[in-house]
């Protein structure tokens, strides 16, 4: 099948409800999002909430992450775990990942004697007392632990999750408070045998997995393959052969583009509908830096030519944007990005910086769609106020904003 540049964009966009933003509702809409995707990524930075809360934020209606933490931690319907990096997706998932805590019982259970030598106290603890945090366990020996030495205490705790033996009960912010997984999962997920009995089953599952996170990907190196074991270039090929002959993933061809695409089976309906033609009505989302639609920055550049580096771990010398920046989408193009911060003290959106893309049109009709995208950004954080704080030769270039909002 061979489609537009246009269609493919249009693909990404429904794909990722993008085209109406912020149309879901609630738990319900939380729930279809990331069952649609699979998982969306955490990210402990909060500059203007969590990585989570902003993919959410840009699909979910009035969004407040109170709805998330009762998915994760009272309806017990999502969890924390890793995926793509740290992630959140559908508990149901649970048996899929039992590759990771196994390996990871074979690299901590028995290998670091400080953690093994109060496994028993730790169990002991958490029986007695109930959900806990590192810093409720009085165990202060170092030992070497992931960038840095930790505290025995936290190392044993994190050991213990990894390999599955306990959950995140609910976070303190960026704390982790923990409890035993079979108190919160029910036991029909914790006994089931992992359904990918083969490397190559498991293999084909991730693939599948990861080309419904990004809706339309490539066999190329990237990102997007982040975090699946065991799998290199020879793998994945081999897995992607592999579905296209079962019929569960569909080779896409984009004009003037030199290399395949995929899409899962299911989202054939989708793509039916951009190829019999879908009219946008232009709207606004700031988009998360870790969005799943950002999951391969190549394939943006190449489809939408905008290119996005996250800058926050980079040398301020070396930024060409700023710390926490955000793309913006109108309609089918990515037309700006900023740099916002939240200063929850205050209640006040501050905005650093704005960036337009070249060749941008600011119609009346942007101007609105932006105007209420603001106002719902705003009201997702709480903010009271929104203020330009950027560097004095560029102020007057953002007061627009101020006056845009007022």
């Amino acid at each position: 099948m061979k489609i537009t540049k246009d269609q493919a964009k249009h693909f990404l966009l429904l794909h990722h409800k993008l085209v109406n933003p912020r149309s879901l509702k609630g738990k319900d809409g939380i729930l279809k999002y990331i069952s649609q995707v699979g998982c969306i990524q955490y990210d402990p930075l909060d500059t203007v909430g969590y990585n989570p809360y902003l993919v959410l934020q840009s699909r979910i209606k009035n969004f407040k992450p109170e709805l998330l933490t009762a998915l994760l931690y009272h309806d017990r319907r999502l969890l924390d775990g890793w995926d793509k990096n740290m992630a959140i997706y559908l508990i149901d998932d649970w048996p899929f990942f039992s590759r990771f805590r196994k390996d990871a019982y074979k690299r901590y259970g028995d290998k670091a004697e400080p953690i093994t030598k109060i496994l028993s106290k730790v169990r002991n603890e958490l029986s007695k007392k109930g959900p806990l945090s590192s810093i409720d366990l009085k165990f202060d020996t170092k030992v070497d632990w992931g960038w840095a030495p930790t505290r025995a205490a936290r190392a044993a705790l994190e050991s213990m999750y990894f390999w599955g033996e306990l959950i995140i009960h609910h976070k303190i912010g960026t704390r982790k408070v923990y409890d035993f997984t079979k108190k919160h999962i029910p036991e029909e997920l914790i006994s089931m045998i992992d359904p990918n009995d083969t490397d190559e089953k498991y293999f084909e599952w991730n693939v599948k997995r990861r080309i419904g996170a990004v809706g339309l990907l490539w066999s190329r190196g990237s990102d997007a393959w982040l975090g699946i074991k065991g799998m290199k270039t020879k793998e994945r090929s081999e897995a992607i052969m592999s579905l296209e002959r079962k019929g569960e993933i569909i080779q896409i061809e984009v004009e003037d583009i030199n290399y395949s695409f995929y899409i899962r089976k299911e989202d054939m309906k989708i793509m039916n509908k951009v190829i019999e033609g879908i009219v946008i009505k232009p709207q606004a989302a700031f988009i998360a830096p870790l969005d799943n639609i950002l999951w391969d920055r190549k394939l943006i550049k190449e489809l939408f030519g905008f290119e996005y580096i996250w800058e926050v771990y980079k040398p301020i010398s070396q930024r060409r944007y700023g710390y926490y920046v955000l793309p913006v989408i109108y309609g089918d193009r990515f037309i700006a990005r900023f740099e916002p911060k939240f200063n929850k003290k205050t209640g006040i959106l501050q905005i650093i910086n704005w960036w337009w893309e070249k060749d941008v049109d600011i119609s009346q009709e942007m101007e609105k769609a932006l105007k209420q995208c603001f106002e719902e950004f705003m009201s997702y954080l709480g903010a009271v106020d929104l203020k330009i704080i950027g560097e004095e030769d560029n102020l007057e270039n953002l007061k627009w904003i101020e006056k845009m909002v007022e």
